[in-house]
């Protein structure tokens, strides 16, 4: 038996727990986890096997997704998180982005409301266009419009709290029918779209291209260019709801600690917690005309989607805390 910082006999590999192994029973580690041979794990849409020390993946190309919650809060499709608190209607994402050669078979357009006192917005409600063009709001959708010889076909249905609008062209929309919106597409749109959801190219430096096509390292500028009327305002400074309610500060530190707490330690190591505990101050403290609980329990909720596609699942809602009434929605 090796131990802990010893060296292995010639032959044998050091298994990462002050032993030594032969190579086919070597370990692999994966988010500071070991795992032994022969053990499989997902990552993203792909499962990958522990086999001699180093994991071997399958190579499907995987889903992109994109989520905006709460108060202005947006992961792009290529894991870039930021902020934009614009009060106005704005491309989520699309798919015509200026080539001359392409028409645009979608595009997805988020309506931002103030959602309390202190200036900052949330999403009230979306609007998706496929050739029918649907709009979800109040807890529902319905069709407006529907053009003549449209072939994109789309159904929808009811998943737990969500809503799921599924598209014949690849678009998903799933929507928790308040101020949270996740976009799913397939990989053919890989770098073919644009709009505040980024262009899925798998490289997050650029995700702030503009309308016009440049890269910004401002979200203001970045999220401005993408209003889609002219006589919205442009945003010139980040809201800081916490300077402008300091009263509720402490309560939403204490609230939103549940996402650095012992609660979620297993999801710690895949997922940084903190931009999402000071998102969920940040909405904590904004949501002071009502809504404190919704605020806060989405902004929570926002982080444990996020630990389960890293395949963290974690049980957090209680009675107390953002519970959700089981035989009302079975």
């Amino acid at each position: 038996e090796c131990v802990s910082g010893c060296v292995c006999p010639e032959g044998l590999f050091d298994d990462g727990k002050g032993g030594c192994v032969e190579e086919k029973d070597c370990p692999c580690i994966h988010n500071n986890q070991w795992y032994s041979p022969g053990q499989k794990i997902t990552v993203d849409c792909n499962t990958c096997t522990c086999q001699k020390g180093v994991w071997s993946c399958t190579e499907d190309v995987c889903y992109g997704t994109c989520m905006i919650y709460g108060s202005g809060h947006y992961i792009t499709f290529d894991g870039k998180f930021y902020d934009f608190d614009g009060s106005c209607e704005y491309v989520a994402t699309q798919d015509f982005c200026g080539d001359k050669n392409s028409s645009s078979s979608f595009s997805i357009i988020t309506e931002n409301v103030p959602c309390g006192t202190t200036g900052v917005t949330c999403s009230k409600a979306i609007k998706m266009f496929l050739g029918v063009k649907l709009k979800l709001e109040n807890k529902d959708y319905k069709e407006i419009q529907r053009d003549i010889g449209d072939d994109v076909r789309y159904g929808n249905r009811t998943v737990g709290l969500y809503l799921v609008i599924e598209a014949s062209n690849g678009v998903m929309l799933i929507w928790d029918k308040k101020t949270t919106v996740f976009i799913k597409l397939t990989p053919d749109y890989k770098g073919k779209v644009c709009g505040l959801c980024g262009n899925f190219d798998d490289k997050s430096n650029n995700d702030f291209t503009t309308r016009s096509g440049l890269q910004e390292t401002n979200a203001l500028k970045f999220g401005n260019s993408w209003k889609q009327s002219s006589m919205c305002p442009d945003i010139t400074q980040e809201i800081k709801p916490c300077d402008v309610k300091p009263h509720r500060k402490s309560w939403a530190e204490k609230e939103c600690s549940i996402i650095r707490s012992e609660v979620f330690k297993i999801c710690h190591s895949k997922v940084d917690p903190i931009p999402f505990y000071e998102a969920c101050v940040h909405d904590a403290c904004s949501c002071d005309s009502g809504g404190d609980c919704e605020c806060f329990c989405s902004a929570v909720a926002a982080y444990a989607q996020e630990c389960t596609k890293a395949q963290a699942c974690v049980f957090w809602r209680t009675p107390d805390i953002c519970p959700v009434f089981c035989d009302y929605y079975n």
